[in-house]
């Protein structure tokens, strides 16, 4: 979308944001609004056999664009108080879709400060669509043309809060998949097992 077909209000806030400023909000609209999507998506398949990995993998971008903000200079918005960008989505139907693709696994244990090392227990579908709730409010305000209001809120909700609950279940989803790949049952070959102990029989009847 270029200027000329951008909202009135939209093109002259625009205006007022430099392009670089302007094309790093894009990006992290791209990343907000590709992992919005892809949860939604997840949630709507319901197959805890996917789910796992697709969002390791979407966390894991998500966590990028979170990164990226947190290494820039504090953003600054227009205004003492935010523009009235209308009520958070309800995602609730989403909370309880992803509840139960996770089953017993939905609850998990984390610190939210390793400086101050208290151990919190939480749910995965619960944060998930909180982190949604924070990206969701920033892509909002982007589309209404309040670019810097929307790289300080999403730069604020990753410092303040969906960085860290986004790393502990990167963290947990990980856990989960090196669960299933490491603990493995072993299983005993009979005929190896039978020609070991053929040499160890065979030992004993050498002369020492």
């Amino acid at each position: 979308m270029t200027d000329a077909t951008l909202p009135s209000p939209r093109r002259e806030r625009a205006a007022q944001v430099d392009s670089e400023t302007e094309d790093f909000a894009q990006q992290i609209a791209d990343q907000v609004e590709s992992f919005l999507l892809a949860l939604r998506e997840i949630a709507r398949e319901a197959d805890p056999s996917r789910a796992i990995s697709l969002l390791l993998l979407e966390v894991s971008q998500v966590l990028l664009a979170g990164a990226r903000l947190g290494a820039q200079t504090d953003f600054t918005p227009e205004s003492e108080y935010q523009p009235d960008v209308g009520p958070d989505e309800d995602l609730d139907e989403l909370r309880m879709r992803l509840a139960g693709i996770f089953g017993d696994l939905d609850t998990y244990s984390f610190v939210f400060d390793p400086y101050v090392p208290e151990v919190v227990d939480s749910q995965l579908s619960d944060d998930l669509s909180s982190i949604a709730t924070d990206l969701g409010n920033g892509l909002r305000h982007f589309r209404a043309g309040n670019v810097e209001e929307a790289l300080w809120w999403w730069q604020f909700s990753y410092v303040s809060s969906w960085g860290n609950l986004a790393g502990a279940m990167l963290n947990a989803l990980l856990s989960v998949v090196a669960h299933d790949r490491l603990d493995i049952e072993l299983v005993v070959d009979e005929e190896q097992v039978a020609a070991a102990n053929e040499m160890l029989e065979s030992d004993d009847t050498v002369p020492r």
